[in-house]
């Protein structure tokens, strides 16, 4: 007997808010969760200190280049596909519903390290600057809670909000850089170093720990398709908003490194050692003076303000959308009725970041090194991880579905892009000791890769055990708005139109 399909019901409980963000919007967004301003006074000089290799602006330059690539079938898909959780949607259908929701607890851990991360930033480099102003001796945590109070409060508020208050911190941040850059340029010591554009240095020992902190500086450019939802426009604003931000990014810090090791002096890799994130302030005060070296510390600090605020944006919604379909709790699903903000990813995440602070305040543990620094950079391999699965979904996803796009955009920059990623990949993970400045074998070198490995699998395992108690959640996995719960053979009629690499 055939069995009768009853109408589908939306999964789809409540809906983020629809036509909020422009392109220059969505821009801010990206860039705020890049951070310019923490890149290039604090990942700049850690990169020079730790591998000892100058050509950090070829690096950002040729990772600029890759995910440009990249990103021509990335944005194609999001043609095609529009779900809050990019890389767990895209995975899904690319490569199949098991790797999509591994995928997806890889993303939440990766953008966590890199959230949670800037607390112990914030806190520990404006402890002291805090001291100096104003005389007060506040502890990094208690900073840290003040800055984790303001984004709470942020998350649960209209995205528009949100980005009104990044596009103000990024533009000043983004000034400060190119002024303090430009002021290099007039310094006495200036000389025009080729070796920051040398192409040779990305290449021999310490290449890949290069490389990998260069796509620190990038991660955000992502996000762009995360706010799909959320666009005026998608098919427009979400391609022209990655690109933008690419080129914006790669200009920016390749453009800043260059005149800061120029204007360093021959001992640049020294001088990075000893002074960490002061010497993108140092290079410049001779000529800005000690007035405009102060405000750029301050908006050292607001810059790691931008970055807690974007990325805690981004989690939200990874959540929202694993919660819409059932991945997660529905609860997670849910938004604010007069804001459409996804509210309890939000307050989900503004928990865990609580949980941490608290727990490094009580244990005694650096916030600097062992939060921050290793926080950022174990966030950094888990996205190159994700960017590089991705780009084979988009492979797979266009090999099944080739219809409205042409070669370019399915196979010829998937292909490369994917060549590219993994070439990257193998070389991160071959350097991750360089990486996070410690002896092979030590901790870091180890723990990180196996708690993503266990990640993913652990999402792997959960989606088989979906597919066999609730068929009709797994049959919806990365469909986003389009999810729906059927009945046995709405189940089955689902399946049947989809590809049998989702299963």
């Amino acid at each position: 007997m055939a069995t009768t399909a009853s109408p589908p019901q939306s999964q789809l409980s409540t809906a983020l808010a629809r036509d909020r963000l422009g392109v220059a919007a969505v821009v801010f967004f990206v860039m705020s969760a890049a951070a310019p301003l923490t890149v290039v006074a604090g990942v700049v000089p850690t990169g020079l200190a730790v591998t000892g290799l100058t050509g950090i602006s070829i690096a950002f330059l040729a990772m600029a280049a890759v995910l440009a690539i990249f990103s021509v079938g990335y944005v194609a898909m999001a043609r095609h596909i529009a779900n809050a959780g990019a890389f767990y949607a895209y995975i899904s259908q690319g490569i199949g519903r098991p790797f999509g929701v591994g995928a997806s607890w890889l993303a939440l851990v990766a953008y966590n390290c890199f959230q949670i991360a800037a607390y112990g930033g914030f806190g520990a480099i404006g402890s002291p600057l805090f001291a100096d102003w104003f005389g007060i001796d506040i502890p990094w945590w208690g900073l840290a809670l003040v800055v984790w109070a303001l984004t709470a409060v942020l998350g649960v508020r209209d995205v528009a909000v949100n980005g009104k208050v990044l596009a103000t911190l990024l533009v000043a941040e983004i000034v400060l850089v190119v002024v303090f850059s430009f002021a290099d340029m007039f310094s006495p010591a200036f000389s025009p170093a080729a070796a920051p554009l040398d192409p040779g240095t990305l290449v021999g020992a310490g290449s890949g720990a290069l490389l990998a902190m260069a796509i620190t500086g990038f991660v955000g450019f992502e996000q762009s398709v995360v706010f799909s939802e959320e666009s005026r426009d998608p098919r427009r604003t979400v391609p022209r908003a990655t690109f933008i931000a690419i080129a914006l990014i790669a200009g920016l810090y390749g453009f800043a490194a260059w005149a800061m090791i120029s204007a360093a002096g021959d001992d640049v890799v020294g001088r990075a050692g000893n002074e960490g994130p002061d010497l993108f302030f140092n290079v410049a005060s001779d000529q800005l003076g000690s007035t405009a070296v102060h405000l750029g510390y301050a908006l050292f600090l607001t810059s790691l303000i931008a970055a807690m605020i974007s990325f805690h944006n981004i989690i939200s919604r990874y959540a929202f959308s694993l919660g819409r379909e059932g991945v997660m709790p529905r609860v997670f699903g849910r938004t604010v009725p007069s804001s459409g903000a996804p509210k309890n990813g939000s307050i989900a995440q503004s928990i865990l970041g609580l949980g941490v602070i608290v727990l490094y305040a009580v244990a005694g543990w650096d916030p600097l090194v062992q939060l921050f620094f290793w926080g950022g950079s174990a966030g950094g391999i888990g996205v190159l991880l994700l960017i590089t699965v991705t780009s084979i979904a988009v492979i797979g996803y266009f090999a099944r579905h080739p219809e409205g796009e042409d070669f370019w955009h399915r196979i010829g920059a998937p292909v490369l892009g994917t060549i590219l990623l993994l070439v990257m990949s193998y070389l991160a993970l071959t350097n991750i000791a360089t990486l996070f400045g410690v002896e092979p074998g030590t901790g870091p070198t180890w723990v990180v890769p196996l708690t993503f490995g266990a990640t993913v699998v652990a999402g792997i395992l959960w989606a088989w055990f979906l597919q066999a108690t609730r068929p009709d959640v797994y049959a919806g996995i990365g469909l986003g708005a389009r999810s729906a719960t059927t009945t046995r053979g709405g189940f089955a009629a689902a399946l049947a139109g989809d590809s049998e690499g989702h299963r």
